[in-house]
């Protein structure tokens, strides 16, 4: 499946490189390019795109209003030539930032990573299972395995994902959104704390789980159906 795209520069030679790297990657399909931010702005409002790519700093409007005007931005990799815009880019939940001049390389690895968010979010809108969870750490979008989740832990607006490959990783979201994204013959609720994988439960005595790590999670009243939906499995 090809991913549409536009690419937004107010210089012609970087648009110029934008167009052929583009050419070079089979799964891209190159709709419009711009040079005038402004026009580009008024065709995204108008008919959309999958994938963005759009230079930060530029005469009219920055790379980054534009974005913020759209009702329903596309996936965004920014390009610039600044370092500094990066923590702004991630907050608009972009896939990537890449930083002027930009080597094919680097750009085929930002492209790989978008086009691995829409295959996860077509399975998602076609309620198709998804074998990978996508989320924003230290403004890097992460892929991570559903087989490699233990648990899930809840920090007020923050969770912290357990993995057995690594260490925790965090990003801004809430217990019940993550569930959500979230095979339910998979994963299931606990605790107003924790999610667990069904698959990383090593015992139950009482209340207490003892994951696969060692370490003991507790249930809630509210979730002790959990305890005989788990012997089923």
């Amino acid at each position: 499946m090809k991913i549409r795209c536009i690419a937004i520069d107010d210089e012609s030679p970087a648009l110029l490189l934008m167009r052929e790297y583009i050419s070079r990657i089979p799964f891209l399909q190159l709709q419009y390019t711009f040079e005038d931010a402004v026009k580009g702005q008024a065709l995204l409002q108008q008919e959309g795109t999958d994938l963005l790519f759009v230079d930060i700093n530029m005469p009219d409007i920055s790379g980054l209003e534009l974005v913020r005007s759209l009702s329903q931005p596309p996936m965004v990799i920014f390009t610039t030539a600044y370092k500094n815009f990066a923590v702004d880019g991630f907050e608009l939940d972009a896939v990537d930032y890449l930083v002027k001049p930009i080597a094919f390389e680097r750009f085929e690895k930002a492209v790989k990573k978008a086009q691995e968010f829409y295959t996860y979010r077509q399975r998602t809108h076609q309620s198709e299972i998804p074998d990978a969870l996508f989320v924003y750490v230290e403004y890097r979008l992460v892929k991570i395995n559903l087989a490699d989740i233990e648990y899930i832990e809840s920090l007020e607006d923050y969770i912290r994902i357990h993995t057995i490959t690594g260490k925790p990783l965090m990003t801004l979201m809430t217990l019940k959104k993550v569930l959500e994204k979230l095979p339910a013959d998979q994963f299931r609720r606990i605790h107003r704390s924790y999610i667990v994988a069904f698959a990383k439960v090593k015992s139950i005595q009482g209340r207490k789980l003892r994951m696969q790590s060692g370490k003991e999670l507790p249930v809630s009243d509210s979730y002790l159906s959990f305890i005989s939906d788990w012997k089923k499995v």
